[in-house]
């Protein structure tokens, strides 16, 4: 039968989400707890990898397993084997045509940074930090440049293995609370580092390094060489993953991240 998963996890600790030779990663952590449970080795497909020091509040993965277990197995049993950076927050059965990263439709992230002269402690590898102020009013009006659909070639890291770099981007927020800033961005899909590069852009824009209207120009000739530093992993999120109702994938029982800092 096959599983459904919504899983959390804190990126700080392990090298990325997929499997590799070198280092700890969340998919070793997660199909050794897995298969504890099951009896048997398990291999999971998550709806998209995330890199070393990247986060998730609600990534979703599923796997095939030989055997019946409750639900409440797959979530508390994993959990008692799992590093404390990584949980499970639901299970479902679901259809055996369900594929975590083809059935999506949709990704959501969210990037957290930290605008202060001082860089932060406790905060150090869940938020991206930038000590010089920003403006996110000039930040807002140039990520409206990215919503619609686009070529975003001038975003997407050399080591991208999409066949087209055509996305779809649905939202893209940009919020001031206090020392906090957040850019929130819905796609139908993303490009390999396409958030953290996006950051660096406006980021550059938010210092008043560009204008505005630099958000546009890149975006027209294509180019990565002309874009901003691809932004610290830290402060990424993976916040949501979208699929159709038919699945009957749970709407609740994600950790959402809270609002930070008094709103201005």
């Amino acid at each position: 039968m096959r599983i459904a998963l919504g899983v959390e996890y804190d990126g700080a600790g392990f090298r990325g989400w997929q499997s590799q030779p070198v280092g700890p990663t969340v998919q070793d952590a997660l199909e050794a707890a897995l298969g504890a449970i099951a009896a048997h080795p398990v291999r999971v497909q998550a709806s998209g990898r995330t890199d070393t020091g990247v986060h998730a509040t609600a990534q979703v993965v599923h796997f095939d397993a030989a055997v019946e277990r409750p639900d409440t197995a797959w979530v508390r049993g994993c959990n008692a084997l799992l590093p404390k950076g990584v949980a499970v927050r639901w299970a479902q059965p679901v259809a055996d045509d369900f594929n975590a990263r083809f059935s999506a439709r949709a990704r959501s992230y969210r990037y957290c940074l930290y605008n202060n002269p001082v860089r932060p402690a406790i905060a150090a590898s869940l938020a991206g930090w930038f000590h010089r102020p920003l403006d996110a009013a000039r930040m807002a009006e140039a990520a409206a440049a990215l919503l619609g659909e686009h070529d975003f070639s001038a975003f997407r890291s050399s080591e991208c293995q999409a066949k087209s770099p055509v996305r779809t981007m649905t939202a893209l927020d940009v919020r001031r609370r206090g020392d906090w800033i957040t850019f929130d961005l819905s796609a139908n899909a993303f490009l390999h580092h396409m958030v953290r590069n996006i950051v660096g852009a406006l980021v550059e824009i938010g210092c008043g390094r560009h204008e505005p209207d630099w958000m546009p120009s890149l975006l027209a000739q294509r180019d990565r060489r002309l874009a901003a530093p691809t932004f610290a992993a830290a402060g990424l999120y993976l916040v949501g993953v979208g699929y159709d109702a038919h699945w009957g994938l749970p709407a609740e029982g994600l950790f959402r991240l809270p609002p930070v800092g008094p709103s201005d």
